[in-house]
């Protein structure tokens, strides 16, 4: 029998599945990046702040011309904005990972007790405070500049916010596990995933603009949901639940996806030694 101070070092069975105090060190490595680099800090608000820049006055100027922008004259800022939401999302998942990679400190991560369904908690969790950061930064400057506030839509802007994020989360945990089992050659599917999407998605235009075949394909994806329910919102004033639980739905369904291709991979990936290998 051990001795009561042998038996009191076990960690219980819930430490040992699933420990937030590993998520949580993983959380502070991150943050510790943010902490000593005033480019990452800059990258946060650099590139949203461009596009709601150069989208408000391509703003400006329709407004003169048509009717449609007159009756919500910040459809385009806030399709841009909430467009930002969904990239930042994804990219805030996969370039952390990818940065884990390039200092070839995966094996030692995962000598670790961490779980690698922690670290995509941690990814995940990571992802959402440097989107929120960018999306405050980019509301904040386009009120500022052209008197337009993202933040007029209430409690569905938050709903839209939410499935937007989370739809980028499940597919930055797909590039992670594409990155992981094919190293850097997948680097720039990473970059492109979200505009490859874009077209599809119905940022700019109703999901009905695009070809009777392609139709089906757009509402598959969650993001075509929140965008058509953003301009019944600015358009009509009416607020669409049906599309909310649509991306709901979907958002269930990519997420679950999305760390399942993670976690099989990452199997993958410790069974063949490419732990150890990735970065090379």
């Amino acid at each position: 029998m051990r001795p009561p101070a042998e038996r009191l070092s076990v960690p219980p069975l819930a430490q040992r599945l699933f420990s937030w105090r590993r998520v949580g060190g993983m959380l502070l490595r991150y943050l510790y990046l943010y902490k000593n680099s005033w480019t990452r800090l800059v990258e946060l608000l650099y590139w949203p702040a461009m596009q709601m820049i150069l989208w408000g006055l391509i703003t400006k100027y329709l407004l003169t011309t048509t009717s449609v922008l007159a009756q919500a004259a910040g459809l385009l800022i806030a399709a841009v904005l909430l467009w930002d939401v969904l990239f930042r999302g994804q990219l805030g998942v996969f370039t952390l990972f990818m940065e884990e990679m390039y200092a070839r400190n995966m094996g030692h991560l995962f000598i670790s007790p961490l779980k690698p369904y922690e670290m995509a908690t941690a990814l995940v969790l990571m992802s959402l405070l440097r989107t929120l950061a960018s999306f405050g930064g980019s509301g904040l400057l386009a009120w500022a500049l052209y008197h337009y506030s993202v933040f007029d839509m209430g409690l569905p802007l938050l709903a839209f916010f939410l499935n937007l994020v989370v739809f980028g989360w499940g597919l930055g945990l797909i590039v992670c596990g594409m990155l992981l089992r094919y190293g850097f050659a997948a680097e720039s599917l990473a970059w492109g995933a979200p505009f490859a999407l874009a077209p599809l998605c119905g940022i700019y235009y109703p999901v009905a603009t695009l070809p009777p075949w392609l139709q089906p394909v757009a509402w598959a994806m969650p993001a075509s949901h929140v965008f058509e329910g953003m301009r019944a919102l600015l358009l009509e004033h009416t607020f669409r639940y049906d599309l909310l639980f649509n991306a709901i739905a979907l958002n269930v369904l990519y997420l679950a996806v999305g760390l399942g291709v993670f976690l099989a991979v990452f199997g993958v990936a410790r069974r063949r030694g490419l732990l150890l290998q990735a970065g090379e």
